[in-house]
């Protein structure tokens, strides 16, 4: 089954993944048996790795967007002067007609 068939794209599910991933690491080091300075060292460690895979995520995802923006205008550009070109055909074979 294509990705767009059921609904979540592949960067979405793995996204997901990681976070649960986090949230139970999470978990697990608040209800392990230590001391709270050792916790919360722990914890602060899991936040920095969090962020930074965040980090990581959306500068992904921000260069897949402005690739897909460089595309569409490329895209855009194309269709546009194609448009131009029957419109100004349009309206050379409308004036012969009249004028004759």
């Amino acid at each position: 089954m294509r990705n767009d068939e059921c609904g979540f794209s592949s960067g979405s599910v793995l996204l997901s993944f990681l976070l649960g991933g986090m949230v139970g690491a999470g978990l697990a080091l608040l209800l392990a048996p230590q001391s709270g300075t050792e916790t919360r060292r722990r914890i602060r460690e899991l936040a920095d790795d969090l962020k930074e895979k965040g980090d990581h995520y959306i500068d992904d995802a921000k260069s897949k967007v402005h690739e897909s923006v460089e595309r569409s205008k490329g895209f855009y550009e194309k269709e546009k002067s194609a448009i131009n070109a029957a419109l100004e055909a349009g309206k050379e074979a409308y004036a012969k007609e009249v004028h004759k």
